[in-house]
């Protein structure tokens, strides 16, 4: 791939990303855990992870987070924002090259680690770590979101796939 195609396909991506994000800024919380979303745009970060590049899959997570928290959140929503999307792509990326695991369970663990991400921070923030009893309905939530957005991912990878083929 010529380097304007790479930048031009991680462009893209960020893109897609960035417009997940606002649809989902747009949905109404569904949760009792304030602030607790999908993570829609997390299906661009996995795809990105498995398809082109941890770097860019980094990059991409860091940039739409920064972006997507400048346009629609405040400061603290960064803060927690950061500290999920960096613990998540970390434990993601070992999982994906260490434990051999598929999309679905990979992003099952970006989940759950996003949330405990969000929970430290929270805890170091307040100063105070009775936040821990968010934690069960959290990564309850990381479950669900996380196995959401590996089928979506799964999905529609298999077809970007069967179209590049056609």
């Amino acid at each position: 791939m010529k380097p304007s195609e790479y930048a031009a396909k991680n462009g893209l991506l960020l893109a897609l990303a960035l417009i997940l994000g606002y649809l989902e800024s747009m949905l109404p919380a569904f949760f009792a855990v304030p602030g607790m979303k999908l993570g829609i745009p997390n299906i661009v970060v996995l795809y990105a992870l498995y398809h082109v590049g941890l770097r860019e899959a980094f990059l991409i997570n860091i940039l739409r987070i920064i972006i997507i928290s400048l346009l629609f959140g405040n400061g603290a929503a960064f803060i927690y924002s950061m500290a999920g999307g960096i613990l998540s792509i970390a434990v993601m990326a070992l999982a994906k090259e260490h434990m051999g695991l598929k999309m679905t369970g990979t992003s099952i663990l970006g989940g759950l680690f996003h949330n405990l991400g969000q929970l430290l921070a929270a805890g170091l923030l307040l100063k105070s770590f009775s936040v821990v009893w968010y934690l069960p309905a959290l990564w309850f939530a990381g479950i669900v979101s996380g196995l959401a957005v590996g089928l979506v991912c799964g999905i529609l990878c298999r077809k970007l796939e069967k179209a590049e083929r056609s």
